[in-house]
């Protein structure tokens, strides 16, 4: 079973990607806040993670930036209300983006995607 931490500073926003992804056979841990994130990585591994951009005054990019550099083998799906941070550079680290809504079949999908890629990567020693 993989293990994702979703970070989005909206409490209805982490119920309900926390009840969607565990039926799809997922644990799912959540954080409402930078700090909270920086506790549960401390806690212990994860497979993925699913930021937001805007964490009222924090950025998910800069914690994108900090796990790029200490947790490289951990991938990370961008999920924003705005479309906009496609283009952004900083954005590009991350290995999936998706636009949020309320059917996740899209975020499911590129989960599905980025999982796959990442047992790839292992399987193949890259």
């Amino acid at each position: 079973m993989s293990r994702i931490l979703v970070v989005d500073d909206e409490a209805n926003i982490r119920v309900l990607y926390a009840d969607e992804l565990a039926e799809e056979g997922y644990e799912v841990v959540t954080a409402g806040n930078t700090t909270e994130a920086a506790e549960r990585l401390r806690e212990g591994q994860f497979d993925l993670a699913v930021l937001d951009i805007k964490l009222k005054n924090e950025s998910g990019i800069d914690l994108l930036q900090q796990l790029v550099k200490e947790r490289h083998d951990m991938p990370v799906i961008l999920c924003s209300a705005f479309s906009c941070y496609k283009d952004d550079f900083s954005a590009w680290l991350a290995d999936g983006y998706v636009v949020k809504s309320s059917d996740l079949s899209e975020l499911k999908q590129e989960i599905s995607r980025v999982l796959a890629k990442k047992a790839q990567r292992a399987k193949t020693g890259l």
